[in-house]
């Protein structure tokens, strides 16, 4: 006799499989009935299992998050460093300046330069982040996947369990009546008395549960016989004695089966037939019901001639969230594809059922090589443009994710067994959905708490808003290298005006200190997928970064060499005292470097998108700090003395003035970039 079992925690097959003598079992699923010897064939990565613990095993990715900080770090280094080499040849070979005076003015470019701050910025928001996702569902074990589902354009979903129930149903608008003074309601509670109320069995659960109450299926009968499913006759039979005392027997079961049993006739027989082969073109298991009178009143007699009462179609149904979030995907710039062990009627009626398309293959199309064609068209491009595959395996799942990727796609996969591992480990996010087996989520990156398909864009949105927070910094940190290094190399050459080392400690750590606030800041997630776009990133910093850095050379030449300060806004000259230079340069280049992040992080005008409260708070306070400093400080180990407030009054005017021009450039840059970006894609 054929075997039952259960192989969902390694194909992801949402019913039980028929093994008969001679075929494999694989390790690791589970027997649901009956009983067979066997002999072990292959033991260790030679099993199913074990192939698909060394996929996982083998699968090594490198973060782009890592990529993109090693990019940063390397533009930041190479700019203190150029900046510095410049310093050292025109400072002693040319300028024969002393050697003391020639370190302060290094070491202002290394510690102003130097971004110490992103590693620590960078990691508390993804740390707030991935506490805000947990909070929605979604528990992050690697803090970096954040930011690559910031930039998921496709999305491998499961099809069994995440985006269906894993639980069958009977799709009652489909069922079709064959016996008259019968209806649809008469069909289903006839195959409820021919279903074990207390089994497990998958077939008589979905079935009873249909009932408004299960025990409906017993209600006003007595049992008084009842024949289980077993693999010859493939149907189960009730014999029971309703309230008058008339015996009466159903019967449900494999439609061909039930079909024997009624005297149908050629033409009602075809019939039949035709609707039971449409259901299964849509992937819809059918099942026959029969009944008879049993006027003997006995359980061994014959009965009454058996009336073929009608077909039941099964189905493992969608959740019921699963269409309107697929759509919502699709409108964020992600591409769901139905990945599914399941057979491909099944897939293409799931995915019609879901409006995500029934474009779909199967898992044959994927074994052959790169340069292999179906249809006429690539392996890859097929991949890239389908929209799911069925009958697939580990190795599948595995290949599938793997050419996504190779395509430039940032790939993400969902699954709950052991055959979606491999491909779990090899997407740039792995996600595990609820319920999923251990080995699931040891190689997934996100582990699900709530079923479905809705936390995950839910997660996407949480995910774009905290990448904006940290594509926001890493322009700011740019801009500020480029800054502290052209303007001040500016100064130290041109005016050979020693700035003090501690000043630009300070100014650091205030900056430092309000940035760490940007992890709570106010943002829009993006509509489309983020990518960090490196090129975008340097070129605003380098633009951002000289503007300012030849604005405080300005302001030093107004305050040094010209009387503009005090013919316009009345105050006393500084240019023949180097401490209250000292105090004044360093105000500006306070408020100008702390206010640019105000520009980075608005997409229009800085002065329209509005802040969180907690930004602007630390702005103030730490510009209050600066300004208190530059008025009031008489520190000569650092050569700063104060300036009074109508000098402070006029720098912070300086300084709102020379802001504005910041949004025009940012704009100015995009508008380039795009205008680059169009011209590359007429040319292909």
């Amino acid at each position: 006799d054929p075997l039952k079992i259960d192989q969902s925690a390694l194909t992801g097959e949402s019913l039980p499989a028929n093994k008969h003598p001679g075929q494999e079992v694989f390790s690791g699923s589970t027997v649901k009935q009956g009983e067979i010897e066997a002999v072990v064939i292959a033991t260790g990565v030679h099993t199913f299992f074990g192939k698909a613990a060394h996929l996982v095993d083998s699968t090594n990715n490198v973060g782009h998050f890592q990529q993109v900080l090693t990019a940063i770090g390397n533009f930041c280094i190479i700019s203190i460093a150029a900046g510095m080499l410049v310093e050292v040849v025109v400072m002693y070979p040319v300028q024969h300046r002393a050697y003391r005076d020639g370190i302060d003015n290094l070491l202002v470019l290394l510690i102003g330069g130097i971004p110490i701050a992103m590693p620590t910025v960078l990691s508390v928001t993804m740390a707030i982040g991935s506490h805000r996702l947990s909070q929605q569902g979604a528990i992050t074990k690697r803090m970096t996947a954040i930011e690559e589902m910031a930039g998921m354009d496709i999305l491998c979903s499961d099809k069994t369990g995440t985006l269906t129930l894993n639980k069958l149903t009977v799709d009652k608008s489909l069922i079709e009546v064959y016996s008259k003074g019968v209806d649809k309601d008469m069909v289903l509670l006839y195959a409820a008395r021919a279903s074990r109320v207390e089994n497990q069995d998958a077939i008589d659960t979905c079935i009873v549960n249909m009932l408004a109450d299960p025990k409906e299926a017993r209600a006003g009968i007595q049992e008084v016989h009842f024949l289980p499913f077993n693999p010859v006759e493939k149907r189960t039979a009730i014999t029971y004695v309703d309230g008058n005392g008339d015996w009466h027997r159903v019967s449900k079961g494999a439609p061909e089966q039930i079909i024997e049993l009624c005297n149908l006739g050629a033409e009602n027989e075809k019939k039949v037939h035709a609707l039971i082969d449409g259901y299964a073109d849509r992937g819809l298991r059918s099942l026959g019901v029969s009944y008879q009178q049993v006027p003997e009143k006995s359980k061994d007699s014959a009965g009454e001639p058996w009336q073929f009462i009608g077909l039941l179609p099964l189905f493992d149904p969608p959740r019921h969230d699963s269409a309107e979030t697929i759509r919502r995907a699709l409108h964020l710039g992600v591409n769901v594809k139905m990945i599914t062990g399941d057979q491909l009627a099944i897939g293409k009626e799931t995915g019609r059922r879901l409006g995500m398309g029934t474009n779909m293959y199967p898992s044959t199309t994927l074994l052959g090589d790169k340069n292999s064609t179906v249809n006429g068209m690539p392996i890859d491009e097929l991949i890239e443009k389908a929209d799911g595959f069925a009958g697939v395996f580990p190795e599948h799942k595995y290949e599938i994710v793997k050419r996504l990727q190779d395509r430039g796609h940032i790939c993400g996969m969902t699954g709950d067994g052991v055959n979606d591992a491999p491909a779990l480990k090899k997407a740039d996010i792995g996600i595990a959905v609820d319920d999923a087996t251990d080995a699931a989520r040891s190689a997934s990156d996100i582990v699900l708490t709530e079923p479905g398909l809705s936390v995950i864009v839910s997660a996407v949105l949480t995910s774009r808003s905290i990448f904006q927070r940290m594509k926001n910094y890493t322009i700011y940190a740019v801009s500020i290298t480029i800054r502290i290094v052209l303007g001040f190399l500016l100064i130290a050459l041109i005016w050979k005006f020693d700035f003090a080392p501690f000043m630009v400690l300070i100014i650091a750590i205030l900056n430092d200190g309000t940035i760490m606030t940007i992890s709570k800041d106010r943002v829009k997630p993006s509509p489309k997928p983020d990518s960090w776009k490196l090129n975008e990133i340097f070129a605003t910093g380098i633009v951002l970064g000289t503007y300012m850095a030849l604005v405080t050379a300005l302001f030093f030449y107004l305050a040094h060499d010209t009387e503009f300060f005090t013919d316009v806004f009345g105050v006393a000259s500084i240019k023949e005292n180097d401490r209250e230079l000292m105090a004044a340069l360093y105000l500006q280049v306070s408020i100008i470097s702390q206010a640019l992040i105000f520009v980075t992080r608005s997409r229009s005008w800085s002065f329209v998108e509005r802040p969180g409260y907690l930004l602007l708070f630390a702005f103030f306070a730490a510009q209050l700090v600066a300004t208190a400093i530059a008025v009031y400080a008489d520190w000569e180990f650092c050569r700063i003395q104060g300036i009074g407030w109508a000098w402070g009054g006029a720098i912070w005017v300086f300084s709102v003035v020379t802001y504005i021009p910041l949004d025009v450039l940012k704009f100015m840059i995009r508008s380039a970039l795009r205008g680059k970006a169009c011209s590359k894609e007429q040319t292909k």
